[in-house]
């Protein structure tokens, strides 16, 4: 068995324990937690996935994230996430939580936000490239060819209930 994941309903309740590639394959509904981050001064990360990542080979996302684990929350995956891929250590807070149609499979997507202040350290085998970006500059790469599919959903939803042009605070 690979990656396991908890498969949850339409209402985001738990009915068992399987593997995440099955969960794909099978279209099962599984939790996902995903981290928007922002620097000091209001601008987005973005970045790249590296030409072999498994999953969007490299396309441009705004958003850092994976499966959560059994037992964990959407926060904590979130925050382990955060960490594992950029070496950043921070509490994230929930956005909003949507049901995702996802372009490889649907899942329940938790959109979570964090300032970043101190460095980041991003690990190449999820990043291969990254840049802070205006909203203007976020906003135009958005609905290219190249992003992340399930990140444009993601992005509409965002903008729809927060105000993206005021830093975080």
């Amino acid at each position: 068995m690979g990656e396991l994941v908890e498969r949850v309903d339409e209402h985001d309740r738990v009915l068992a324990v399987v593997d995440r590639a099955e969960a794909i394959r099978e279209g099962w509904l599984h939790r996902v937690a995903t981290i928007v981050c922002r620097n000091e001064g209001g601008r987005f990360l973005v970045h790249r996935r590296p030409d072999d990542a498994s999953r969007f080979p490299g396309q441009l996302n705004w958003m850092l994230g994976g499966a959560a684990d059994v037992g964990e929350s959407y926060q904590e995956a979130a925050a382990r996430e955060l960490e594992e891929e950029l070496g950043v250590s921070a509490a994230p807070h929930l956005v909003l939580k949507f049901l995702c149609a996802g372009a490889i499979s649907p899942y329940w997507l938790g959109l979570h936000e964090v300032t970043v202040s101190a460095p980041i350290a991003p690990d190449p085998e999820e990043i291969a490239w990254h840049d802070w970006l205006s909203e203007s500059e976020l906003e135009s790469l958005v609905h290219q060819q190249e992003f992340v599919p399930d990140a444009r959903e993601a992005f509409d939803r965002y903008r729809a209930v927060t105000r993206m042009g005021t830093p975080l605070g």
